[in-house]
């Protein structure tokens, strides 16, 4: 059976402990705050990696991503091949007035062409200037910290694995390509 008057000592108890703390005042403008690593700022896009797929701006919520793009057509690769034809990027926007910051855009990307920055400090002084196209898109990419690091007990990535043996098949064929041919050279010089 509680004490009377024990919840309202606790709650003094925690007041009087607050109180005696010295106040912590961050200076702001002058120096910059300690973000987390996976700080929510802004949207960064690596254009290179963008297909034109429209997922991102399918998928937002607040409709707040605005894709245009015309399809070009590209020459073969190899004689007697058929032309393909690829989207082009014309305009990639997100308004971040309308914007809420929910991440599904990052996530529903197949290429990896969105990103978080922790850059927060974009405000404007009109609320139409909060659309930010491309360029600006691009700018806040360099701001991007590196993923981090991968448990060393992990399994490799079957793609870096495949990767990794098709380059070693190609340096041992190339090996074996010298090999032959220092041979060739040998038995030439003999004869």
């Amino acid at each position: 059976m509680p004490i009377p008057g024990s919840g309202l000592a606790k709650g003094l108890a925690v007041t009087l402990r607050t109180m005696t703390r010295r106040s912590v005042t961050a200076q702001y403008p002058d120096v910059q705050p300690e973000l987390p690593p996976r700080t929510r700022g802004v949207i960064g896009l690596f254009e290179e990696n963008c297909t034109v797929c429209m997922l991102c701006a399918r998928e937002c919520p607040d409709w707040c991503i605005y894709i245009d793009s015309h399809k070009e057509t590209v020459p073969a690769a190899t004689p007697g091949g058929r032309e393909r034809s690829r989207n082009v990027l014309d305009r990639f926007a997100i308004d971040f007035a309308l914007c809420m910051y929910c991440g599904i855009c990052i996530e529903v990307c197949p290429f990896d062409a969105l990103f978080w920055s922790p850059e927060f400090e974009y405000a404007e002084t009109d609320i139409h200037d909060l659309t930010h196209e491309r360029d600006k898109l691009r700018e806040w990419m360099w701001t991007v910290p590196e993923p981090p690091a991968l448990d060393p007990a992990a399994e490799e990535p079957k793609e870096i694995a495949t990767a990794r043996k098709a380059a070693e098949k190609l340096a041992a064929q190339a090996e074996a390509a010298q090999a032959e041919q220092q041979e060739k050279q040998e038995k030439e010089g003999e004869a």
